[in-house]
């Protein structure tokens, strides 16, 4: 087991080192750089920009060197905990991220915690009573979540939240905390409005999840082994989560692998709508300003938050699948 948890550790450093590669070359795809769109921002509000002092800017950054050297340098930098400085900022990577980074970890996890606390036990409710009531409902809703988008609903909430009960919804503090520095009357703050960004961002996850989790355990309830347990007199629900549940949760649980990174990447739109102190506004904003250092860390953030994904799935299926366990001694 140790042996299988080192080697999928080394892995998955290869595979951030090879993000952190890719990451920095499609950044350097669009044509241009950063001067070039601060020379046009500029340029939009009447200011000049005179050649040396472009070519000022690009030595200050860097941008006047290989690509490669711009690499080794900012992946060195990287690695010593060093992200750079924000281009259109003018502050370290670090600061511009700061709480930002914080609260997108803490609506991830949130929706996250949300999604699985939902679609787990009405996954195997709708497959344990297949064409019931309560199953037709429960399609009828999943479908109704993969298809509406998350931005829309979160419109929908807000109207009606300020046409019926006059209230703003958007943001995670109020006004009273919004710049207030960190206490437990602005932890409590963040609580009181966590939970509707964080199920508004759940529920298209938690539709699809739902869907995956009905299919696997029906296929599972359908074998022999299922069959010959209750001619033996197990009990019906021990039948059903001592064995299908934990096959049926194999797909369920390697959802998580992507799952991390769209909560971030998926939920620009909505942090936009909802006012929200994300890291996807910002990720937006830097990518438009091709700031070279701000959307490189946060795109190697959601490399890396994939990763962390993935290996946690690798875990979880270790844990519930014995057939990989066995694997492992062979």
């Amino acid at each position: 087991m140790i042996a299988y948890i080192v080697r999928r550790l080394i892995l998955a450093l290869l595979t951030i080192w090879a993000i952190s590669v890719v990451t920095f070359v499609i950044i350097q795809l669009p044509p241009g750089d950063f001067v070039d769109a601060y020379i046009v921002q500029l340029s939009a509000s009447g200011s000049v920009v005179r050649f040396e002092e472009a070519q000022a800017l690009r030595q200050l950054y860097g941008l006047d060197q290989p690509v490669w050297v711009q690499y080794g340098k900012w992946i060195i930098r990287v690695v010593q905990g060093d992200f750079g400085a924000s281009m259109e900022w003018n502050r370290p990577v670090t600061e511009v991220i700061g709480d930002r980074l914080w609260m997108t970890i803490v609506i991830s996890f949130a929706a996250i915690i949300i999604t699985w606390g939902i679609a787990l036990p009405i996954g195997i409710y709708s497959a344990v009573r297949q064409y019931s009531f309560a199953d037709y409902i429960f399609t009828f809703v999943g479908f109704v979540g993969i298809a509406v988008p998350n931005f829309l609903l979160a419109l929908i909430i807000m109207y009606f939240g300020f046409k019926l009960f006059d209230l703003n919804i958007g943001g995670l503090f109020s006004s009273d905390y919004q710049l207030a520095p960190w206490s437990w009357g602005k932890v409590w703050d963040l609580m009181k409005h966590l939970p509707l960004p964080a199920v508004i961002l759940a529920l298209a996850g938690t539709a699809q999840l739902i869907r995956i989790m009905r299919a696997n355990l029906l296929d599972e309830l359908r074998r022999p082994y299922v069959t010959t347990a209750r001619a033996r007199g197990l009990v019906e629900w021990r039948a059903v989560m001592k064995y299908p549940v934990r096959a049926a949760l194999n797909p369920f649980a390697s959802t998580i692998g992507y799952l991390l990174p769209f909560v971030v990447s998926g939920s620009i739109v909505i942090s936009l709508v909802l006012s929200l102190p994300t890291v996807g506004p910002l990720l937006l904003r830097a990518l438009l300003a091709q700031d070279m250092f701000l959307a490189g860390t946060i795109v190697l953030l959601l490399g890396i938050l994939t990763v962390i994904g993935t290996f946690i799935s690798d875990l979880i299926l270790m844990w519930i699948d014995p057939r990989i366990r066995a694997g492992m001694h062979e």
